[in-house]
């Protein structure tokens, strides 16, 4: 059996800058109806690569516009601005950690002011070589961002859409400007944190290089309006995102520094009533063994633990009697204990599962007080909850009750709920940006790495991290 722990920490803001403003648009092209001639003879390598690699029979940008009768897209007259925002947002990808080049914004300029001729074979190249591109532009921000996250369930690793896909999915926006605007194909917290790049909301070169970090992490949470949540661990707060927004939230506690909580995405599968705490033996060591020493036996009785043979579903029960506590305490012997439901057990009345070999879950927990602290860094690397209850009614859709529950009786959750366990140390916050404390070290590191990498030519989203 995996060692399972407790968890959840966090800071509170440490700069809040002014509000974030949207950026202004272009000039207004549009273009009549059009047949489909010679679209990617312009457009560059990167582009035909991008659309090349995409699978042939129905997903391509070829395909898109068959699918309109070769009606234009990014120049039709209801498009607004979509062309010029577009355009100007390529053209500032070196924010996201790409290169503006590879995007051919110049050949995309010289394309826009062709069209605006209104050449109907002018306007279709151009509206093709802008599909083109943000193809490759999503299709770059979609991708794993690495930061070695966990991924318990495959199906939650970020995944390039196809190309047709992509364009569908702007096509039924009900405002295609708006939506390049606010990058809404990514998470909404994506297009917030780029504008503070854009509008320098920082005060140093240090929360630069964090914002970009940051801008980096999010591209592994969801876009779309799916149920989901969120620990962000720099923050030991836990969110509940509906409809495209966290509708709530809550403190949490997360792991000490030495008990890291990790990065995960999994889906929450059941909850765990009347749960037991099976005790890592270092915590064993570290809190039980010096208590009984002082104490005596009664201490286990008086909170509930019991020692076990192993971590097996049947366990056999070993007499405390016979346990050298003084070697415990010093380290020299390992010991498996559980703690039994109760009001002491420091699982509380329930957990939330998503079995990963990590032993992480999302608890409840009977020691209130913690989440009175301003840095709540207190568990071996689990997800302690202010308010298990009502994540419980969110998740469920109404009260889990336990009067009469058996121990660790499980509550399937159908259809299961993802969790994304992340390490947001810069967050919008009400129009603003909050900046929190890299309580790992994981900013850090990356910086370092990335100076390292600097220096040899490589970019700063390349490789994985911390």
């Amino acid at each position: 059996m995996t060692v399972q722990r407790g968890s959840c920490t966090g800071r509170r803001p440490v700069h809040v800058f002014r509000g974030i403003k949207g950026v202004a648009a272009g000039l207004v092209l549009a273009a009549a109806s059009f047949a489909l001639a010679q679209p990617a003879a312009a457009a560059p390598a990167r582009h035909a690569k991008a659309v090349a690699a995409t699978p042939a029979s129905g997903y391509s940008v070829a395909d898109f516009y068959a699918a309109r009768h070769g009606a234009p897209f990014w120049l039709a007259a209801g498009s607004g601005d979509a062309a010029r925002t577009l355009v100007g947002v390529l053209a500032d990808s070196k924010i996201d950690g790409f290169d503006p080049d590879s995007y051919g914004v110049s050949a995309l300029n010289d394309a826009l002011r062709e069209a605006a001729s209104g050449n109907r074979k002018a306007v279709a190249r151009a509206d093709v070589m802008l599909s083109q591109a943000f193809v490759a532009y999503v299709s770059d921000l979609r991708r794993d961002p690495g930061f070695n996250i966990v991924y318990v369930d495959a199906q939650l690793r970020p995944r390039v859409p196809a190309a047709r896909s992509i364009l569908e999915q702007a096509a039924n926006a009900p405002s295609l400007d708006a939506y390049v605007r606010n990058f809404a194909w990514m998470n909404s917290l994506y297009g917030q944190l780029r504008q503070a790049l854009v509008e320098k909301h920082y005060a140093s070169e240090d929360e630069r290089q964090r914002l970009e970090l940051n801008l980096e992490r999010v591209r592994a949470l969801p876009a779309g309006k799916g149920r989901f949540v969120m620990v962000n661990a720099a923050e030991q707060r836990l969110y509940m995102w509906e409809d495209g927004m966290p509708v709530d939230s809550m403190v949490v506690v997360v792991g000490k520094p030495k008990y890291p909580t990790p990065l995960m995405a999994a889906y929450i599968r059941f909850a765990s009533l009347n749960p037991y705490w099976f005790v890592p033996p270092d915590l064993a060591a570290e809190r039980i063994a010096p208590n009984v020493l002082r104490r005596g036996l009664k201490y286990l009785d008086e909170l509930g633990y019991q020692v076990l043979s192993d971590w097996v579903p049947d366990p056999q029960i070993i007499d405390p009697k016979t346990i050298d506590w003084k070697a415990v305490a010093a380290g020299k012997k390992e010991v498996l204990i559980r703690q039994l439901p109760g009001p002491h057990n420091a699982m509380g009345r329930m957990k939330f599962m998503f079995p990963n070999t990590e032993g992480v879950y999302l608890h409840d927990n009977p020691d209130r007080g913690l989440f009175q602290e301003a840095s709540r860094l207190y568990s071996g690397g689990c997800v302690r909850l202010e308010d298990a209850p009502r994540l419980g009614r969110w998740l469920f859709g109404h009260d889990l009750e336990w009067e009469g529950a058996t121990t660790e009786q499980p509550v399937p959750l159908s259809p299961p709920v993802p969790v994304y366990i992340t390490y947001l140390t810069a967050m919008p916050n009400n129009g603003s940006i909050a900046f929190f404390d890299d309580v790992y070290g994981r900013d850090k590191a990356r910086m370092a790495a990335n100076d390292q990498g600097s220096g040899s030519g490589a970019t700063v989203a390349s490789g994985s991290g911390n």
